[in-house]
């Protein structure tokens, strides 16, 4: 475990959860398959290049990068669970049918950061 990706991680899931119920609606509404699959390819990149630049800047060794992305994923994992089981009191501005697209996003999310880590070319013998 990196102390210093899990508090971010924290920091990042908080602050991510206080601007989905403050204007959450604005961007999880029904509107179809294509902008959930457009949220999600953005939304998986996006993580995927963060989580390497965030153990890149922690100095952690490459080798590490994988604890450091699960470290930082780590309360997503640990915490949305709850966020869905629970969405209408935890985002009541959000339509409650959106439920299972918060709960995709937030998987796609982690798995960009955990894939994002992964070497981009396969290593020499």
């Amino acid at each position: 475990m990196k102390g210093r990706l899990l508090t971010i991680g924290l920091v990042i899931w908080v602050a991510a959860t206080a601007a989905l119920r403050l204007w959450g609606e604005l961007l999880l509404r029904p509107r179809g398959w294509v902008s959930t699959l457009a949220l999600y390819v953005l939304s998986f990149v996006a993580m995927a290049t963060l989580a390497r630049r965030l153990c890149r800047k922690a100095g952690l060794p490459r080798e590490e990068w994988p604890a450091g992305a699960i470290s930082l994923a780590l309360p997503t994992l640990v915490l949305d669970p709850f966020s869905a089981a629970f969405f209408p009191a935890v985002f009541p501005k959000i339509d409650a049918q959106m439920a299972g697209v918060f709960g995709g996003w937030m998987l796609i999310c982690c798995a960009g950061a955990l894939l994002g880590v992964l070497p981009l070319r396969p290593e020499r013998a």
